[in-house]
């Protein structure tokens, strides 16, 4: 008897929700499995205060490929990105460092700082921007297996190296130099301010558990700088409705191809018959059948707990379980009575600051954020933490009441093992030490608080279903990048179970929301159909 349906996706995450509106796209009739009543997995709107929408987890976009955005016609399913014009930071003494979407004026305000910071601004962003447009077009590609003969694989490798021929023998050391080692040390070479290094370092650490004096951090800032939107290289922005106005555009257009979608519909496992991936057995006892099964959950979600590891290799079940997924980041989202008043720039009297139309990062310094880390290490939350802020309302009035405001803020560290474990008091402690360091800089911020909720990497976990809270899937480290994500052999979407697929962010290009990892899945799966 044919299968009811030709693929079935796991989780309605944007990754999956693209990899479901790429085959529908091809004429495959696809369902989409997710178990909470509201899509998006980490890239979700809530209302959970009256009248005030909440981005709940992830609250940015910048990664979204454009390719995405044209193929799937996403503008026509209400995606509207509005502009993140500045990123400011305040400072213990009273000041600030502000960085504007006016490059004149940023520039002029890093001469306030350091005239030989100003001077080595520019140097710096074309060095970047080298480095990002070379890294780039590997974002779009499908890692080849350097060990295999296979004649994808050598064009692929092949493909590969043409690109890298294609660099200046400068640029290339500079991307090998930068691949392996620290933010920190990355910065040092280029600026002398600390405000400046320690709130660019924070690009480094966001979603890891390093410090920005970690190896491999200033891979994880050039993850982070090659954000574009509307062709505008490394700006950020917010998306009208919240990040789950991004789920809601891709559902939206999913939808319009074809694709099936059932939420509060939990998959307790995969269904295997004669080794082969059969279908998906629900919590509820259902079994739904489907020619191939795609899982956009993290790696040890999909291998450790969908499926019996006996139906594996063993060298790959141990892999997988060596796979870094660490948590280390948490989230407050606050509702607030009126906005901020930041003492290193006081509010008019409109009541309304070009400071709170952009990001606000509490980054004083790499000092400053490498203890933070210190604390993390022994498996204790930040006391004094890297704090990253939005306020959404501001960007988009909808997401608040007249005259109210939202506030989004996303806390390094928090580490998923908290010595003694995360409760109720450990919580709301973790929630005091992020809203004290923000008064710090706002002395009327606890005044206006008029509701909190504080999530930790199990809130994450147990909410979204991201292993440790792990916004990435998977450590964006060099030994889980390209053809080693999220293991050797196992790089290009497919697994050792036929007829199983990956789509998720643990697979290749990595975390954010982007969105590639679903579409390159999708893609390679209708290679593999036809």
């Amino acid at each position: 008897m044919p299968t009811p349906y030709d693929a079935l996706i796991i989780g309605g995450g944007h990754n999956g929700l693209v990899a479901a509106a790429y085959l529908a796209r091809a004429g495959k009739k696809v369902l989409v499995l997710e178990r909470r009543p509201v899509l998006g997995g980490a890239a979700v709107t809530e209302e959970l205060y009256p009248g005030f929408k909440y981005t709940v987890f992830s609250y940015v976009v910048s990664l979204l490929r454009p390719e995405i955005i044209r193929d799937l016609e996403l503008a026509r399913h209400g995606l509207t990105i509005l502009p993140l014009p500045s990123t400011f930071t305040p400072l213990p003494n009273g000041d600030y460092l502000a960085a504007w979407d006016d490059h004149d004026a940023t520039r002029r305000e890093i001469h306030r700082h350091s005239p030989h910071d100003a001077e080595a601004y520019d140097d710096y962003g074309r060095q970047m921007f080298r480095m990002a447009m070379a890294v780039k077009p590997i974002l779009s590609m499908v890692p080849p297996d350097p060990t295999s003969l296979s004649p994808n694989d050598l064009f692929g490798l092949l493909k590969l190296g043409g690109h890298a021929a294609g660099l200046t023998q400068a640029d290339f050391y500079n991307l090998a130099k930068l691949m392996t080692m620290s933010a920190a040390d990355l910065l040092d070479e280029w600026f002398e301010c600390a405000p400046l290094k320690g709130t660019k370092s924070a690009s480094g650490i966001i979603g890891t558990f390093l410090g920005p004096r970690s190896p491999g951090t200033a891979y994880v800032l050039l993850h982070h700088y090659m954000g574009e939107i509307d062709g505008a290289f490394r700006a950020w922005g917010f998306a009208k409705g919240g990040t789950g106005g991004i789920s809601q555009a891709i559902a939206s257009a999913a939808r319009a191809l074809g694709v099936e979608i059932r939420t509060e519909a939990p998959v307790a496992q995969v269904i295997v018959k004669n080794g082969r991936a059969a279908g998906v057995a629900l919590a509820n006892g259902d079994e739904i059948y489907a020619r191939y099964v795609l899982s956009s959950l993290d790696p040890q979600r999909t291998f450790l707990k969908l499926v019996d590891p006996a139906q594996l290799p063993g060298d790959f079940v141990d892999a997988i379980r060596r796979f870094k997924i660490r948590g280390s980041s948490g989230k407050v989202n606050l509702a607030l009575d009126a906005l901020p008043n930041f003492t290193a720039q006081p509010l008019p009297a409109s009541g309304d600051s070009p400071l709170h139309r952009g990001a606000v990062s509490i980054s004083p310094s790499v000092d400053y954020i490498e203890r933070a880390y210190d604390q993390a290490k022994y498996g204790h939350f930040a006391r004094r933490p890297y704090i990253d802020c939005i306020f959404p309302s501001v960007i988009d009035p909808a997401m608040a009441p007249p005259g109210k405001h939202v506030m989004s803020c996303f806390v390094q560290y928090a580490p998923y093992e908290l010595e003694g474990g995360w409760n109720d008091a450990q919580r709301e402690a973790f929630g005091d030490a992020v809203v004290d360091t923000l008064a710090e800089y706002a002395p009327n911020l606890k005044q206006i608080i008029l509701h909190r909720q504080v999530l930790t990497p199990v809130d994450i976990e147990q909410t979204t279903g991201l292993t440790q809270g792990n916004i990435f899937q998977g450590d964006l480290a060099l030994h889980q990048l390209f053809f080693l994500r999220p293991v050797a052999q196992w790089a290009q979407y497919r697994t050792p179970l036929a007829n199983f697929w990956q789509c998720g962010s643990g697979t290749h290009p990595g975390g954010g929301i982007m969105g590639a990892s679903g579409r390159l899945a999708a893609l390679e799966l209708l290679k593999a159909w036809r």
